[in-house]
C-alpha cells in the first residue's frame, strides 16, 4: 500500500511516526507534499519518507491521500492533484471541512473524514471519524489501523464530528489551560516554578489514566477525592461559584459552532 500526504506538518509527521512505528509500511512507501521546503526537510530528517512539493508528483503512485492542511488551503491542495485522486481514498484531518464539501473538491475519491487531536504527537490521541456512502469495508479497515497508531479510535456519524472538534480536537488546549492555572496556583501559594509545574502535569495525567481505568463515571471519582468540610470541598465550591464547570461546556460549544462555521455546508 502507498500513501501520500497533503502537508508535511506536525499532524502529518505525528502521524506518520506511528505509522512507521507500528510498522504499518515502511517509510518507502510514503510520500508528503508540501510547498514549505523547510516543512519537507524536517519531515524526511525525522521519518527518511519521501518528499516532493507537487501534490499531483506525491498522489499519482498512492491508493491512500492523507489530507493535512489547514481548511483553508485544501481547496489549493485537492485541486493540484488532480486527476491522481481518481478512484482512491481520501482520508481528511483538516479541521471544519465536511464530507459533502470535500466531495465536491474530490468528487471521484471516496472520503473519509477525521479528527486526531494534537496528542497524536506522543501516541496518545483522540480520532473520532466518519464516512461517505462509498467507502469499503476496507477502507474503513486502513483509517481505523492509521489512526489506532496514533491513539485511540472512534467511529462516528458525521453530524457529531463538529461536537468532536469541540471536546477532543480542541481539548488538550483546555487541558493545557488547566494545568498552565494549576501551575500558577501553586507558585502563589509558594511552591517552586518547576515543581509546581511538574505536580500539575502528574496530577492531570494521574487523574486522566484514574478515570480511564475504573471507568467510573467522573462524579464519582470526584466524590472519592471530596471529604465533607475538607480542603477539596472548599476548592470545589471556590470553583462552581466560579462557573469553571459552566466554562468548559460553553468552550466546547463555541468550538463546535467555529467548526461549522469553516465547513461552510
Amino acid at each position: 500500500m502507498k500513501y501520500a500526504f497533503l502537508g508535511a506538518g506536525k499532524m502529518a509527521s505525528a502521524i506518520i511516526q506511528g505509522m512507521l512505528r507500528s510498522k504499518i509500511c515502511g517509510p518507502e512507501e510514503i510520500t508528503a507534499a508540501c510547498p514549505e521546503p523547510d516543512l519537507l526537510q524536517s519531515l524526511r530528517d525525522a521519518t527518511s519518507v519521501r518528499v516532493l512539493s507537487s501534490n499531483a508528483d506525491a498522489t499519482a503512485g498512492a491508493q491512500v491521500i492523507i489530507l493535512c492542511v489547514k481548511p483553508q488551503e485544501a481547496e489549493v491542495a485537492l485541486s493540484q492533484a488532480g486527476d491522481s485522486l481518481s478512484g482512491k481514498l481520501l482520508i481528511s484531518i483538516a479541521a471544519g471541512l465536511g464530507i459533502t464539501t470535500l466531495k465536491r473538491l474530490a468528487p471521484s475519491s471516496r472520503i473519509i473524514r477525521a479528527m486526531p487531536n494534537t496528542a497524536a504527537i506522543v501516541g496518545r490521541a483522540a480520532t473520532a471519524f466518519a464516512v461517505d456512502s462509498h467507502v469499503t469495508p476496507a477502507d474503513i479497515a486502513c483509517a481505523e489501523a492509521l489512526f489506532s497508531c496514533i491513539g485511540e479510535v472512534f467511529p462516528v456519524e458525521e453530524k457529531l464530528l463538529d461536537a468532536v472538534t469541540g471536546l477532543s480536537g480542541s481539548g488538550p488546549a483546555y487541558i493545557f489551560l488547566v494545568i498552565e492555572a494549576l501551575t500558577d496556583g501553586g507558585v502563589v501559594c509558594g511552591l517552586p516554578a518547576k515543581l509546581a509545574r511538574q505536580l500539575a502535569v502528574q496530577t492531570v495525567l494521574g487523574a486522566a489514566e484514574l478515570a480511564k481505568e475504573t471507568s467510573e463515571h467522573p462524579a464519582i471519582l470526584r466524590e472519592m477525592v471530596t471529604s465533607p468540610g475538607g480542603t477539596t470541598a472548599a476548592a470545589l465550591t471556590e470553583l462552581e461559584e466560579r462557573g469553571v464547570r459552566a466554562a468548559f461546556i460553553q468552550a466546547v460549544r463555541a468550538a463546535e459552532r467555529r467548526s461549522k462555521e469553516l465547513s461552510g455546508e
